[in-house]
């Protein structure tokens, strides 16, 4: 058995001891993966992990899928279901009395538990409730153990491979749909898993001024900024990385933004963790050094997010995030200025605390490049 994946079970534990809820369920997401090692995706047959105060886990699954629950990293009583809804109801029963006879409080994530795995574990609403046990999963979530950590850093190495092997083909003509797709093909020839964590954002001149803009037949023009925001993805842990290139000749205003966004980057980059402590104060630094150069109002979202098993994930790096930075967190820090009309530049670069500082875990040069 994987031992950290019995560790990260024996943590969970000490914290249901610690709650006002008996149980966790967690259903087929990348939490089910940190707890257990399989991979289930979310599809009409529930598959659930049920973990309560003491004694192993207990594993809700599709029968058909018995040989892949032989695999899971700790040891688990299955309750494999078959295909007729009566032996669903019973299965699910015979888990919830594995547990206890009496009142059971179930806590749950509310992003990842569908209402389908609710009716059925729920099915004696007389003794069953349910709460959100969030903030106990992503706590654990959070803080990156070293194994988690050498897969990011190998995801970070893949892309910025990808980039590489990418840039000989940006240039004017070429539409920013055909730039995403080879960069697609060339993180999977350079060691990503196949399922990324998301399709590379690829915005030239006035769409780089939308943050979450959708690759299209653009072909990008002499004087445009191009946003290429992408990630690969390695033993289920992801990178996220953003750079702006320029195509020819820029004009004034574009390179000031560039410069500006650059220095917002390096000085939340440089703070010590030893007295800027939360995720609102890393924002902070950031926000300070773009609402200064006089383009506040166009920095439009979050300094960063959490990142690992999702692209998404705690701490955030937001204006109202007072979650302690701790060691062993992995987040972005990714600062923006985007003027509609004109274009926008985003700076993105991965993070891992540890000993009181930010060590930057991207290697990508930070320079204006013009393509």
């Amino acid at each position: 058995m994987g031992n950290s994946f019995q560790v990260r079970i024996n943590k969970l534990q000490d914290r249901i001891q610690d709650s006002d809820f008996d149980l966790v369920a967690v259903s087929a997401s990348p939490s089910q993966v940190y707890f257990s090692g399989l991979h289930f995706h979310i599809s009409e047959r529930p598959a659930i992990l049920l973990v309560g105060k003491k004694n192993k886990p207990a594993f809700i699954f599709p029968g058909l899928e018995s040989e892949k629950v032989k695999k899971a990293k700790i040891e688990l009583e299955p309750f494999p279901y078959q295909e007729s809804r009566a032996d669903w109801v019973k299965t699910f029963k015979n888990a919830m009395e594995f547990f206890q006879s009496g009142d059971i409080r179930i806590g749950v994530e509310p992003t990842a538990m569908r209402y389908l795995e609710l009716e059925l574990l729920g099915l004696d609403t007389s003794r069953i409730s349910f709460t959100s046990a969030a903030q106990e999963i992503e706590t654990l979530r959070a803080k990156k153990d070293q194994q988690e950590i050498a897969s990011i850093r190998k995801a970070i190495h893949i892309a910025e491979q990808a980039l590489m092997n990418t840039i000989p083909t940006i240039k004017a003509g070429i539409t920013e749909v055909a730039i995403a797709n080879a960069l697609v093909i060339n993180l999977l020839r350079a060691g990503s898993d196949p399922d990324l964590p998301f399709f590379p954002i690829i915005a030239s001149g006035p769409n780089s001024a939308n943050p979450h803009a959708v690759p299209g037949d653009r072909p990008l023009e002499i004087g445009d900024l191009v946003v290429i925001d992408w990630g690969a993805r390695y033993h289920g842990y992801i990178s996220d990385i953003t750079r702006t290139f320029g195509i020819g000749k820029i004009s004034p205003q574009l390179k000031e933004i560039y410069n500006v966004v650059k220095r917002a980057n390096q000085t939340a980059r440089d703070i010590s963790t030893t007295t800027v402590k939360s995720g609102q104060a890393i924002d902070q630094v950031a926000r300070t050094v773009i609402s200064d150069a006089g383009f506040g109002s166009y920095f439009i979202h979050r300094t960063g997010h959490g990142f690992g098993l999702e692209a998404h994930e705690a701490p955030f790096i937001a204006e109202d995030s007072e979650q302690v930075i701790q060691p062993g967190m992995t987040f972005s820090i990714e600062p923006g200025i985007y003027i509609p009309g004109q274009g926008g530049v985003r700076i993105e670069d991965d993070i891992c605390t540890r000993d009181g500082k930010l060590e930057t875990l991207t290697t990508l040069d930070r320079k204006l490049t013009i393509l």
